[in-house]
C-alpha cells in the first residue's frame, strides 16, 4: 500500500484530499498540520517519518495571506521558504518524493498569453517572493518533486473568494468587484483529484522520470468581476455586481494584471482532463448548501 503524508491538512487543498481519500483502498494517508507536525522543524519531520515507509508527501501548507505577508515577511518565510526546505531535505534523505504546492503569484502579471512553468519567475511582493524561494529550495535539494503552480483557489472549506461572494450576495444589494486582474478560478477538488492521479500515475510507472514544475487550473480565462458575477447567478442571490477597476481597490499587496497558466504539460504528461471554471462553481457551491 502506498503511504502519503499531507501537511497542511486542515487548509483548502488539504482538507478535499482528505475528502477524498476514502475512495483510494491501495493508498494510505496520514494527514497532519501544525498540531500534529511541526514543518518548520527538521528534526520533527524525520522522526515523523521514521518507520512509516511513507513514500510521497503532498505539501499543502502556506502563508497565504497576501496582504498580512508584506507586514510579517518572517513568518511568511518562515512556512512558504525555510519550512519547505525542510521537508525537501527530508525528502531527499528518506528517498520521497515530494509534491509542493506552489502560485501564480510567482510572475509578475506582465503576460498577455498564459504562463508557461519554464518563464522567468518575477514576483512582485512578499507572498510571491517566499513561495518562489519555496520552489528554488525544493528544486536545489530534492531531485523527485513535482512543483504544482496553481491559481485563485476556492473550495467549501476555509476562506475564499467564492465562499466571501456567497455571504456578501446575501447582506449586500451590490458589490464592486475588480475586472482587470485575468486569471482562472481552481477548484480545490479537482485539484486535489489530479493530485491523486499524479501519485497513481508515478506509482505505476517505474521508470518515471518526469519529475519538476508544473501548472494546474481549472480550464478557461476570466476576471474576478467575471468570477463574482457566475457566482452570484449560479446561488441565485440578487446582488448586483459592479466592475471596478484595481485603483479603486486598496490593499497592501500589488496583484498580478494576469496569471493565466499553460496547463500543456500536466495534461500531457499525466493525461489529466481539467473541467471548466465555470462548470464547476454550481458542483461547490451544492456542497456548501446541502
Amino acid at each position: 500500500m502506498t503511504k502519503i503524508l499531507i501537511t497542511g491538512s486542515n487548509g483548502q487543498l488539504g482538507t478535499e484530499i482528505k475528502e477524498l481519500s476514502a475512495k483510494f483502498s491501495n493508498l494510505q494517508f496520514f494527514f497532519t498540520d501544525i498540531e500534529e507536525l511541526d514543518i518548520s522543524s527538521l528534526d520533527a519531520i524525520s522522526n515523523y517519518l521514521k518507520d512509516k515507509q511513507i513514500a510521497y508527501i503532498v505539501n499543502c501548507a502556506a502563508y497565504t495571506n497576501v496582504d498580512q505577508a508584506e507586514e510579517n515577511e518572517d513568518a511568511a518565510r518562515l512556512i512558504n521558504a525555510d519550512a519547505v526546505k525542510n521537508l525537501a531535505t527530508a525528502t531527499s534523505q528518506n528517498n520521497i518524493t515530494l509534491i509542493h504546492i506552489s502560485t501564480d503569484y510567482v510572475f509578475s502579471g506582465d503576460n498577455s498569453v498564459p504562463y508557461s512553468e519554464d518563464q522567468k519567475a518575477k514576483p512582485m511582493g512578499v507572498y510571491g517572493r517566499t513561495k518562489f524561494e519555496g520552489e528554488e529550495n525544493v528544486r536545489n535539494t530534492c531531485k523527485k518533486h513535482i512543483i504544482i503552480r496553481t491559481s485563485w483557489l476556492y473550495s467549501p472549506f476555509g476562506k475564499n473568494f467564492l465562499k466571501t461572494m456567497l455571504r456578501l450576495g446575501k447582506e449586500k444589494d451590490s458589490l464592486g468587484v475588480v475586472s482587470d486582474q485575468i486569471g482562472t478560478p481552481t477548484y480545490a477538488h479537482d485539484l486535489a483529484s489530479a493530485i491523486i492521479q499524479i501519485i497513481e500515475s508515478i506509482d505505476k510507472n517505474s521508470k518515471f522520470n518526469d519529475f519538476g514544475t508544473y501548472h494546474y487550473s481549472n480550464e478557461g480565462v476570466c476576471s474576478w468581476y467575471d468570477f463574482a458575477t457566475e457566482i452570484q447567478n449560479t446561488s441565485k442571490n440578487k446582488c448586483k455586481i459592479n466592475s471596478i477597476e484595481s485603483m479603486d481597490f486598496q490593499c497592501l499587496a500589488k496583484r498580478p494584471h494576469y496569471s493565466v497558466l499553460n496547463k500543456s504539460k500536466i495534461k500531457h504528461i499525466f493525461t489529466i482532463e481539467i473541467p471548466h471554471w465555470r462548470s464547476r462553481i454550481e458542483h461547490c457551491i451544492k456542497r456548501i448548501t446541502e
